[in-house]
């Protein structure tokens, strides 16, 4: 994902935790309504004037200040004044009812009532900005009246954006301090202040000095598991955010020195319905600035690495971490159409599983980041919000889209529309991630097992149109079997991911590689759906793209020489190109070889140099290229790049630190077990073939709880020659390809010599013999 325009303020997008939207209906629905479930709340945006709610004299509804749409509502200054509307519950539940409003003075307040009695008010301070303020908890049965009422005050009052959400196991009030004191505790030596906040016009403090702490205690109302996360700045070391469960300590991070803020989370902490959940932030030798505290459930999986070399255990453990934190809980209320420009976004909605996948001001996931990021998604366990993106992305791509998905997603799943969208003729799209949707549909369903990505109708005509007819709408300007783009910039069609070139491509390295790789995985989900001739259809189409990208389409040079791309006119370019040029050895659309090898060492070259890009999202690629040819040394080189470059500053400065980006801890985290691992999984098949990758100077590599399919698996290698694999828990037995590179002269599992068999993968020879490991046990595979 790159920046549609230069990025302004940050935003916060998800307050707290909620599990769907209410079934309210409208105290009298008409009889059309009736044959269909009802709105939440009728005309919560006021923007069908007076209907559904009740109005006294001097109030009603406006078009000089609404907060979205074109329409809000008011009550003048003085006693007296009310708005009001009465909805009925299909079924009993605990829900939050919220709302934006802005007032010119104080008195005012936003009340809920069940059966006449108050359930829940909030007092109105004086804001002349909106401010999203919620009444929490509102407990009903089927069948009560509920009283959503807003009352005058001093000043004037204006209510836009009413919404009614299931109530979150876990609730922040006040969580980015916007209503200054309200629902935390504050000892001497803090405060609220608005000098310095990360987003909203207010921020928490703490002066230097022991002592100090800002806290607030929450009880959940059901069993869980969360991060709880929240951005700071310190000046000076020695403070912490703690979480502790009924009085003992469940978590806590020391925080660093570091003037800019940054995101820290306490992750799992587990909680019981009733528990006393206190989130504290304590003092050091310096001043403490914190805003915008957030909420997630941890991810199901919690793989843990070991290794000889202390990096890479901290490496792992630091990119689950910060992985995780960026996981949405489906019923989130949280913003639509957030961005740099727009920092109230456009209204609210529950949000679905999915997990941020771009800049982290926006509220939204990009097709381009996502793609990279399924793979630690799927190691994280994370297989139902893979398959909610992914199907949305499928779902976007129309004819009236020419098959194109959209650029971004809201985290409801609808089009993200504030920065990128403008309408069907002009929106952001780049042709690699059409076809990098149907690969990673793949790799998902390969690490989950779930048929629905073989079943699922969005699904299915997503790939076959991605691979066809998306193919031959964009297949002009150079008539060829490989999809174009314009030429014209992201907003009507760009062929490469590298958007701040001049090249003005057609064709280009990263989509014709994209291609050739969504032609395999077409192959792939065929032949799995049952459909061998369309299998051997796309087998062949992807062999034929391959022969005519290295005898034509790439030229004959390698290095500087090498064709990454053809412009709208016919020209070809060679040299650096970044995206377009790591692609298409990433892609393994370059045949193995010494043409190959020598183009490489030319982008570790430019990577290493001049050329390299100053987005750190960009570089997260290059391990990927580097473990696909065995290069082990090169790839873990550039996971630590990546990895000590997690506290600089991210050139887009509202984006914060480059590991606030969520792309980089999630590829570490498949890098990890795909890369240094070399797990290549198959759970439909109930088998995984693996190969260690370990670079020079690591003796050893373990990963426990890596889940696949419907088991958990531990995985370690001692060096290049011996592999262990235990199948922990689940049901299924697995079948275990353990591959060693070269060629060995023997094999052993658990001491007994096995057959051995050869086979090379992207020009690499393997050495391999397979086994069958049972529920609960453990087979250890050396090489002679």
């Amino acid at each position: 994902m790159r920046p549609a325009r230069p990025p302004r303020p940050t935003v916060l997008v998800a307050l707290s935790l909620l599990a769907g939207l209410a079934p309210l209906t409208a105290a009298a629905p008409s009889a059309a309504a009736a044959t269909a479930p009802p709105p939440a709340l009728a005309n919560p945006g006021f923007e069908q004037g007076a209907t559904a709610w009740n109005f006294t004299a001097g109030t009603g509804t406006a078009t000089n200040n609404p907060r979205t749409g074109a329409r809000l509502a008011y009550l003048d200054a003085g006693a007296g004044k009310r708005i009001w509307q009465t909805v009925t519950p299909t079924t009993a539940g605990t829900y939050d009812v919220t709302a934006w409003i802005a007032t010119g003075g104080a008195g005012g307040s936003f009340t809920v009532r069940v059966n006449g009695a108050t359930a829940g008010t909030v007092a109105l301070p004086a804001a002349s900005s909106y401010t999203r303020h919620t009444v929490p908890r509102v407990t009903v049965k089927a069948g009560d009246s509920v009283e959503i009422a807003f009352e005058s005050g001093t000043a004037w009052i204006n209510v836009d954006d009413v919404a009614v959400f299931r109530s979150a196991p876990i609730a922040v009030t006040n969580p980015g301090f916007e209503l200054g004191t309200t629902a935390w505790n504050f000892t001497p030596g803090t405060g609220t202040a608005t000098n310095n906040p990360h987003f909203g016009g207010r921020l928490a403090y703490l002066d230097g000095g022991a002592g100090k702490k800002v806290w607030q205690t929450v009880t959940p109302i059901a069993d869980g598991s969360f991060d709880f996360t929240a951005w700071i700045a310190t000046g000076g070391t020695g403070a912490a955010f703690t979480v502790r469960v009924n009085g003992a300590t469940a978590g806590t991070v020391p925080l660093p020195s570091r003037s800019s803020y940054a995101r820290y989370t306490v992750s799992r902490v587990p909680v019981k319905a009733g528990d006393s959940v206190e989130i504290a932030f304590e003092s050091g030798s310096a001043w403490v600035n914190v805003d915008d505290l957030m909420l997630s459930p941890a991810a199901p999986a919690d793989p843990v690495v070991t290794s000889s070399d202390p990096k890479a255990a901290a490496l792992f453990d630091w990119a689950k971490r910060k992985a995780n934190s960026w996981v949405q809980v489906p019923g989130t209320a949280g913003q639509l159409n957030v961005d740099e420009g727009h920092p109230s976004g456009s209204g609210s909605a529950t949000y679905q599983a999915s997990y941020w996948a771009g800049y982290a001001h926006r509220s939204a996931y990009y097709s381009r980041d996502m793609a990279h990021q399924v793979a630690g998604a799927s190691v994280l366990g994370l297989n139902e919000e893979n398959l909610t993106m992914l199907r949305a992305f499928a779902a976007s791509a129309t004819p009236e889209h020419k098959y194109y998905p959209v650029w971004a997603l809201n985290f409801d799943n609808r089009t993200y529309l504030s920065i990128d969208y403008a309408g069907p003729d002009s929106f952001v799209r780049e042709v690699p991630a059409a076809f990098e949707l149907v690969e990673k549909a793949d790799e998902a369903y390969r690490w989950s097992g779930d048929r629905s990505y073989l079943d699922d109708s969005a699904l299915w005509d997503y790939y076959r149109h991605a691979t066809k007819e998306f193919v031959e709408l964009h297949d002009s300007a150079k008539p060829n079997g490989v999809a174009e783009g314009t030429g014209n910039g992201i907003f009507s069609g760009s062929a490469s991911y590298e958007e701040l070139g001049d090249d003005h491509f057609a064709e280009a390295g990263d989509s014709i590689g994209s291609q050739y790789q969504a032609f395999l995985a077409m192959a792939a989900l065929a032949a799995d759906k049952g459909d061998s001739a369309l299998s051997a259809q796309y087998t062949q189409k992807a062999a034929d793209l391959k022969s005519y990208f290295n005898s034509t389409w790439s030229g004959s040079g390698s290095g500087a020489a090498m064709v990454r791309g053809y412009s709208t006119a016919g020209s070809s370019s060679t040299g650096w190109g970044k995206e377009n040029s790591w692609f298409m050895p990433m892609k393994r659309i370059t045949a193995p070889g010494a043409r190959n090898d020598a183009y490489l060492d030319y982008i570790d070259q430019q990577a290493s140099g001049s050329g390299k890009p100053a987005n750190i999202e960009a570089i997260t690629y290059l391990p990927d290229t580097y473990f696909t040819y065995n290069r082990n040394d090169t790839a873990w080189k550039w996971m630590q790049y990546v990895y000590d470059r997690r506290d600089d500053k991210h050139p887009v400065t509202q984006q914060g630190n480059n590991g606030d980006y969520p792309e980089v801890s999630f590829t570490l985290v498949s890098q990890t077990v795909e890369g240094l691992m070399g797990v290549r999984p198959n759970a439909p098949a109930r088998s995984l073939a693996t190969a260690s990758h370990l670079p020079t100077g690591m003796g050893w590599l373990q990963v426990s709880d890596l889940r696949l399919g419907a088991n958990s698996l531990t995985l370690r290698h001692d060096g290049a020659t011996r592999s262990t694999l235990t199948n922990t828990t689940g049901p299924d037995t697995y079948t275990w390809e353990a591959r060693f590179p070269g060629t060995v002269s023997a094999i052993t599992v658990n001491g007994t010599a096995r057959p051995v068999s050869t086979r090379t993968v992207d020009g690499t020879t393997y050495s391999y013999t397979t086994v069958s490991v049972a529920p609960g046990a453990t087979a250890t595979a050396q090489a002679s």
